[in-house]
């Protein structure tokens, strides 16, 4: 039976919504990271605890306002739900208890409840006697993936220090999991190449696209659950840039319109005096001027994935990409007759 009558609140989780109940009285220690009740941050942004009772460090994250998230290669997604420490043992009491005493979920499940964490059926009197030796774990979701919320539908467990979550949980939270999360709060710089011409492309002249390695270089997100000792970094690196010219009347350079990252970092090369007619390491040839309506060349970058857990675990998540549209006005190449 799915639980009813549980209050939510909706709180931003790195660009996503989570749910979790609402904040409540503490009159026991409060789990470390903040046991997912509410959450802090640092002045700028960079560090957070939040839902989940995960933190999260973004200070070597992709920053300003020129900023997106990554999409993931292929149909993988980041988990959808999972399960963490959320109270203690006082807190779990001070949370649930108005409930019953509201009758708002109704006497046969409010009975059953107490059974199940007050009257020994198994748990008995919320565990209050094992205070600061463990916590109470509860689901947290993205509600963008409904599916994933159905399927964390366990009822509140707990969780002595040090001890492993039940095995039949498979979604509590791991390094793995961790990982896979801070996928999800990673932000990438927009791709706005640098092209030579700048201006107005001509027809048959090659035009010149690169990234500078200032502007594109790894970036990661730690995500972590202090109560638990447990983190992940995750990486992303830039691979390549592919380039769609926007019109059928284009030759790519290369062919495939895959530029390769340097040996620097950098991607494609910068245009330099006296070579307009060679054709260039990355960069597209348009065949046909505009009309009215400028081309839309799109720059994608792939960034390649990678997590590191502590105090184990680690491994290759599916690539993202990240990609713009650039405006190309190209133009006839003018002769003059003498």
């Amino acid at each position: 039976m799915k639980r009813t009558g549980r209050v939510s609140a909706l709180i931003a989780l790195t660009g996503a919504v989570c749910l979790l109940p609402p904040a409540v009285a503490h009159a026991d220690k409060t789990p470390p990271g903040g046991g997912g009740i509410g959450g802090s941050s640092t002045p700028d942004g960079t560090i957070s605890a939040t839902a989940g009772g995960i933190a999260y460090d973004r200070s070597k994250n992709g920053a300003g306002t020129s900023v997106g998230p990554l999409a993931p290669v292929g149909n993988w997604t980041p988990p959808a739900c999972w399960y963490a420490p959320k109270y203690s043992p006082a807190e779990f009491k001070a949370y649930v208890e108005p409930i019953w005493n509201a009758d708002s979920t109704g006497s046969s499940w409010d009975a059953t409840q107490r059974d199940r964490y007050v009257n020994g059926k198994p748990y008995t009197n919320f565990n209050l006697d094992k205070a600061d030796k463990g916590y109470w774990w509860d689901s947290y979701a993205d509600p963008s993936f409904p599916p994933g919320w159905d399927a964390c539908q366990k009822p509140y467990f707990w969780v002595d220090k040090g001890a492993p979550p039940p095995a039949d949980i498979p979604e509590a939270i791991t390094p793995e999991v961790l990982g896979k999360l801070a996928y999800a709060a990673i932000r990438v710089p927009t791709t706005k190449v640098t092209l030579k011409p700048d201006g107005a492309s001509k027809v048959n002249l090659p035009t010149w696209a690169w990234l500078d390695k200032t502007d594109f270089h790894p970036v990661s997100v730690t995500a972590s659950v202090p109560a638990l000792g447990i983190s992940a970094t995750t990486t992303a690196t830039p691979v390549s840039l592919k380039l769609e010219p926007g019109t059928a009347d284009a030759t790519l350079s290369p062919a495939s319109g895959e530029c390769p990252i340097n040996a620097d970092g950098s991607i494609g090369t910068p245009y330099q005096a006296g070579s307009a007619d060679n054709a260039p390491p990355c960069g597209v040839t348009y065949r046909r001027a505009t009309s009215g309506t400028p081309y839309n060349l799109k720059a994608t970058v792939t960034w390649k994935i990678s997590w590191a857990g502590t105090p184990a675990g680690g491994g290759d998540l599916p690539e993202g990409t990240f990609g713009q549209d650039q405006q190309v006005t190209v133009q006839e190449i003018q002769a003059v007759n003498r």
